[in-house]
């Protein structure tokens, strides 16, 4: 093995480690009776808000003596969890009833406070030996009545765990609010509050290996895998007529086009051409703003790869349900590590179109992607801080981004940019570009790019519409996912579709005697992205209930983010599928 290569793995081995994506404390512990087992208050939040959280102790809950924030790796700080020891105590097998951790004069203040999370579904998070607990801090009674100053607002003061347990290990465990027992805080008065929690233990044949199955199965449930298959069915139906039409009509034509040409050849040599075979002296002619083609290649081609690795760690298992934090982490460090592809293929492809100041091309490329992706987290990491949201990063966490930055993805991408610069690589054309360009005749409409994007675009996006619901579901809500293999067939099939659709609209501008295909290629390629965008829309609106101004841009800005990186992706695809169709057809004729 090189040594470069050694290096890289090692680098990638330390960065894993340190950022945490495999966590080292991730809970094996066996307890006797009695043993202190952790229990960690993470956040509370609007339940249709998943973004909006806030640590747990910013309600006026009781606070216990001796609080202590868990250390957390740099997945969780960016998922937003902010664990602090919780109030309870739940020894291994240790049984309680109605007891009392806490008695309390709430303010007229910490009523209104509560009263307004009450109203606004607030809902709370805990881990006990790493397994999730969930739970509503109150409820509103509403009976029939339709004035909302009608309603009442109860807060539940007594929680009662469920915990099961197989000999030394904890197993599940299960919170249920008493709704019996409720401190009223409809009026702003002061209130006495008792709080109290029960804790009863139950033995189980589940094996401690197995305990994580109870989320991972809920979204395997076989009314979900019907639709997940009626997705992929429909997918696959939208790729066999999709290829098996352009196969058809593509091969059809080009063999009359084939044909015709060779006649044309054996027949006099003044006799005009027609066709894409008529500006074959221009349709290797390079493209406009040759540095920033160069860059978005680069650019695709990394997030390319980091989608691929990203699918390989989730079909392994990496990305189990409740990992805190680890899909973060796995994108911080894949992108860091990846940047060295990006540098490489641009600056490569750079080289190859002539392009002479490399150094400028590298600039670009460090922040064709990072520099929208930067100023939208300013932005949203200001709002964050405004809302006193656990969204907002702690200054050390900045840090440690930036030094990933400057110490892993900036020299990489630099010795990228170094390696394509030194690889020499020509453009293969199979045809002589002419010193003047041909003028391109006029066009309908329909062949101009936004209508040609737009075509582009609908057939990819019609293969993954019915999954993206489910992942929105979860990034942006409460569901859990895990059906990765599903996920990858379906990107699979966006990936081919994408490559289809560009080659066919490629043809078709070519056979139009339009020889500007490059970025008319990559924009079709990547229109998907613009759909996913426009499906956000739809999302936010029809089938979801979040709102208020941090959620919003928090959503529609990481959003944004997201599809342009998809944008560039996709485009990266299609201009390289169409690339590989554009000199096969002209290598298989004689130009003069």
């Amino acid at each position: 093995m090189s040594t470069p290569t050694t290096l890289l793995l090692f680098l990638g081995a330390l960065l894993f480690s340190a950022a945490g994506i495999v966590r080292s404390d991730a809970s094996d512990h066996r307890y006797k009776e009695g043993d202190s087992v952790p229990l960690y208050a993470n956040k509370v939040g609007p339940f249709h808000n998943p973004s909006e959280t806030y640590r747990y102790f910013d309600l006026p809950f009781c606070v216990p003596e001796g609080v202590k924030d868990k250390k957390e790796a740099l997945g969780e700080v960016l998922n937003g969890d902010r664990l602090v020891s919780a109030p309870y105590k739940l020894n291994f097998r240790d049984e309680k009833d109605s007891e009392t951790y806490c008695k309390k004069k709430l303010s007229r203040e910490e009523v209104e406070q509560f009263r307004r999370a009450v109203e606004k579904d607030y809902y709370f998070q805990m881990y006990y030996d790493d397994l999730p607990i969930w739970g509503f801090i109150g409820k509103v009674e509403k009976e029939g009545k339709s004035d909302p100053t009608e309603f009442k607002y109860f807060l539940y003061k007594h929680i009662q765990f469920e915990i099961l347990y197989n000999n030394d290990r904890v197993i599940e465990i299960n919170a249920r609010m008493d709704p019996h027992s409720l401190v009223d805080v409809t009026e702003d008065k002061e209130v006495d509050a008792e709080f109290m929690y029960t804790v009863k233990w139950k033995e189980t044949e589940t094996p401690f290996e197995k305990r994580m199955d109870k989320y991972a199965m809920s979204s395997s449930l076989p009314h979900h895998l019907e639709i997940h298959w009626f997705s992929i069915i429909n997918s696959c139906v939208t790729v066999l007529l999709l290829t098996g039409f352009l196969a058809t009509i593509l091969m059809r034509v080009l063999k009359n086009d084939f044909m015709k040409y060779a006649q044309d050849e054996e027949a006099a040599d003044d006799q005009e051409e027609t066709g894409w075979k008529y500006i074959h002296g221009d349709v290797f002619r390079f493209p406009k703003h040759k540095s920033l083609f160069a860059a978005s290649l680069g650019s695709g081609t990394q997030l390319f790869t980091l989608t691929i690795f990203i699918f390989i760690l989730s079909l392994v298992g990496v990305f189990y349900p409740y990992n805190r934090g680890a899909l973060f982490t796995a994108l911080v460090v894949i992108y860091a590590l990846t940047s060295g592809i990006a540098g490489y293929t641009a600056s490569s492809f750079y080289c190859q179109l002539e392009g002479k100041n490399w150094v400028r091309n590298l600039l670009l490329t460090g922040g064709l992607f990072c520099g929208p992706l930067f100023l939208t987290f300013c932005f949203l990491n200001t709002v964050a801080i405004a809302y006193s949201a656990t969204a907002a990063l702690p200054f050390g966490t900045i840090v440690v981004i930036v030094l990933i930055w400057t110490l892993v993805t900036s020299p990489l991408l630099v010795l990228g940019g170094i390696a394509g610069k030194n690889s020499k690589a020509e453009f293969q054309a199979p045809v002589r570009t002419t010193k003047y360009p041909r003028e391109i005749p006029p066009l309908p409409w329909y062949r101009s790019a936004i209508p040609q994007m737009a075509m582009a675009g609908f057939l990819p996006f019609s293969a993954i519409y019915i999954e993206l619901y489910y992942i929105f579901a979860s990034v942006w809500g409460h569901r859990i996912y895990t059906i990765y293999s599903i996920l990858f067939i379906v990107f699979i099939i966006l990936l081919i579709v994408t490559a289809f659709i560009t080659v066919a609209l490629t043809y078709f501008q070519l056979a139009a005697e339009d020889h500007e295909w490059w970025w008319r290629s990559f924009l079709c390629g990547g229109s998907t992205g613009l759909f996913i965008y426009a499906y956000c829309l739809y999302y936010y609106y029809a089938r979801s209930d979040m709102s208020g101004f941090m959620q919003t841009s928090f959503f529609f800005g990481y959003m944004a983010c997201i599809c342009y990186g998809f944008f560039l992706m996709l485009g990266t695809v299609g201009f390289r599928a169409a690339l590989l169709f554009v000199r096969h057809i002209y290598r298989s004729i004689k130009c003069e």
